[in-house]
């Protein structure tokens, strides 16, 4: 019977390709001979599991990848994939919580792979005002919801700019998952029009501070305008599929008012 799995040569050689390397550089890294590792891509040659985690680790396979890996390869997938309600992630579902109310009176949003709300702080409700409420169902896609013409793009001040920001870091993802969906994603945020020009950059005399480091996101809310700079967390160590791909995005004043509006209201 012809199997329903790609040939894991093919996916070893995707995958070096999207990662820019040549045979010789993998089999430098993996500490292989380039005729072992070209036996492994063509198929004249079958990888052991040991091998398949050894080649998926030098190329920085997500998880839910080297399980299709290993899978290909006619092996058992190595890393679950659970719900984060599972009782086996309440350690770090705990850990999620605890970063999201810590943050407070600052915004902060934990998301999935494909940028799905998975929770939120009590700081981001208000900031969402305005939004179309159709965006605001679950599931939540944030991406959605700030680039939409609907959702937060109008209040955006520096729109143009924020979005430019948003999409590089999708082409990126999509740089090193190949996730259909993200690409789907990118198609349909691409297609939103683009904000008017007067939104390209920050306002003057805002940006000396934070535009010089980071591009920050200014948002027209009822107490003015808020400027924030944000920063990713991630699990440093998973070796599960959900916690390998959740995210926690925080939100923090790029300027003093916008610190003195957050910690009054």
């Amino acid at each position: 019977m012809m199997s329903a799995h790609p040939p894991v040569g093919g996916l070893l050689r995707e995958w070096r390709q999207r990662r820019r390397m040549s045979q010789l550089d993998l089999a430098c890294q993996a500490d292989i001979s380039t005729r072992h590792l070209s036996f492994l891509e063509t198929g004249r040659a079958q990888p052991s599991r040991e091998m398949v985690i050894h080649l998926a680790e030098r190329l920085d396979v997500p998880l839910r990848d080297r399980n299709q890996l290993l899978v290909a390869a006619g092996f058992a997938p190595l890393y679950p994939e659970r719900s984060l309600d599972d009782p086996a992630l309440a350690a770090a579902r705990k850990a999620v919580d605890l970063v999201l109310a810590g943050h407070e009176p600052y915004p902060a949003v934990a998301v999935d792979r494909h940028w799905t709300l998975v929770a939120a702080n009590g700081a981001l409700g208000p900031l969402l005002a305005g939004a179309d409420p159709a965006l605001l169902r679950p599931p939540i896609n944030v991406l959605h919801l700030s680039l939409h013409p609907q959702g937060l793009a109008p209040r955006i001040e520096n729109a143009a700019e924020w979005r430019a920001h948003l999409l590089a870091r999708l082409r990126r993802q999509i740089e090193v998952s190949a996730d259909p969906v993200l690409v789907k994603l990118l198609e349909d945020l691409s297609r939103y029009p683009p904000p008017p020009e007067g939104s390209r950059r920050s306002a003057p005399g805002r940006e000396a501070s934070p535009v010089a480091i980071a591009v920050p996101l200014r948002l027209r809310t009822e107490h003015g305008v808020l400027s924030f700079l944000s920063t990713t967390m991630v699990f440093g160590t998973p070796v599960d599929v959900t916690l390998s791909e959740l995210a926690v995005e925080s939100f923090f004043p790029a300027d003093q008012a916008t610190a003195d509006a957050l910690r009054a209201r």
